[in-house]
């Protein structure tokens, strides 16, 4: 996960392996992975949250995105989640497309929420989908 998630998010601090690591001893942590790719989500008391995203550069703009995405919304579904939410950068355009197509909607925004390796921080858009 972590080569994956450092070849997509080459603008931002991807998570090291260890970071992921911790994660993936929370109970609440679930996964949906790909050969190309993985979304990574947490789901408690009747919500999910989408904690990132990644698909490997040469695998997309193939769809591989919107499987996991619908992946990630069934199986938060299946955890007894009603709505979710996710954090996007909202000079993000490819990923705000996508999460559009799926129907998300704008709930909130963080100013500087993202930080940047060569660029000032960009904020995130807050997206909310009712699953049921």
């Amino acid at each position: 996960m972590a080569a994956i998630h450092a070849a997509a998010m080459a603008a931002s601090r991807p998570w090291s392996e260890a970071e992921f690591a911790d994660l993936a001893s929370d109970p609440l942590i679930f996964s949906v992975s790909l050969d190309d790719g993985f979304a990574l989500g947490r789901a408690v008391a009747g919500e999910a949250e989408l904690l990132t995203l990644a698909v490997s550069p040469e695998a997309q703009h193939r769809g591989v995105g919107a499987r996991l995405l619908a992946g990630f919304e069934a199986e938060a579904g299946a955890r007894g989640a009603a709505a979710a939410f996710l954090e996007v950068a909202e000079d993000n355009a490819p990923a705000r497309t996508l999460y559009a197509r799926s129907g998300w909607q704008e709930a909130g925004y963080r100013p500087a929420y993202y930080t940047r390796r060569d660029a000032p921080a960009a904020g995130a858009l807050v997206l909310r989908k009712m699953l049921t």
